[in-house]
């Protein structure tokens, strides 16, 4: 939902930048993997130790190569399936360590199993309901449906909370380290929403598109009424 409204924002303001890196000779997939890395390096190094505002900080300032990389292979007019698939397995091994790290926290000096198991939940969904939309493309069907909790909010959802929690530790602020327990278990239940929602969607698109597979051809013409019979019968046969 928010990939909606705010990716063309975000696109706007980024061009410059995008732009600039293509003028220094730099690769969209290198922004790529330097973003990953970053995000990656944020979440591990920062988060298990309870540095929460910290590791948002970090984490922000790479998680928009995201966009970045698009934009420049964009404008430089070399968008290829290497370059999405490159893209979208390392948002997979960014959003693992995001909450990856959350888990550690929460495990370790959090002291706290039930939202270590939620972060864990909130880990595996994420990954689950980016492989439904990707499965159902890749079986042709389109997957038309605007998940409740898509890519986007998790990650607005949990590093916005986190970044605030963080300022109980790091700035003394009393009560706010409930932020991020709320986030998560937000993210949890929203997760399985979207799946829901992914799993009806394919379920009927596939349908809809087996239905019209399963409809015999026109009959022509020149067919004799023994013809016709048997290219039905044949048919019936096939789709049977």
């Amino acid at each position: 939902m928010l990939n909606k409204y705010a990716r063309a924002f975000f696109t706007r303001v980024l061009t410059p930048f995008a732009a600039f890196l293509i003028r220094r000779g730099v690769s969209p997939d290198t922004v790529t993997i330097l973003g990953t890395a970053g995000v990656v390096a944020g979440a591990l190094v920062f988060f298990p130790r309870g540095e929460l505002f910290w590791g948002t900080i970090v984490i922000t300032l790479f998680v928009f190569s995201d966009m970045v990389d698009g934009n420049m292979a964009r404008q430089l007019g070399r968008s290829s399936r290497w370059g999405a698939f490159l893209d979208s397995t390392l948002d997979r091994v960014a959003d693992s360590a995001i909450f990856g790290g959350f888990a550690l926290w929460y495990a370790g000096g959090g002291d706290n199993n039930i939202l270590c198991a939620v972060s864990i939940f909130c880990l595996a969904s994420g990954q689950v309901v980016s492989y439904t939309k990707a499965r159902g493309e890749s079986i042709g069907l389109p997957v038309a449906v605007n998940g409740l909790v898509e890519r986007a909010e998790r990650l607005v959802i949990s590093l916005v909370a986190a970044g605030l929690a963080g300022f109980h530790k790091t700035f003394g602020v009393p009560g706010i380290d409930v932020l991020l327990p709320v986030a998560l278990w937000i993210v949890a239940v929203g997760s399985v929403v979207t799946l829901v929602q992914r799993v009806v969607t394919v379920r009927r698109e596939s349908a809809e598109a087996d239905a019209a597979v399963a409809v015999p051809p026109e009959h022509t013409t020149g067919n004799t009424p023994g013809n016709t019979s048997g290219n039905t019968s044949r048919n019936s046969g096939a789709t049977s």
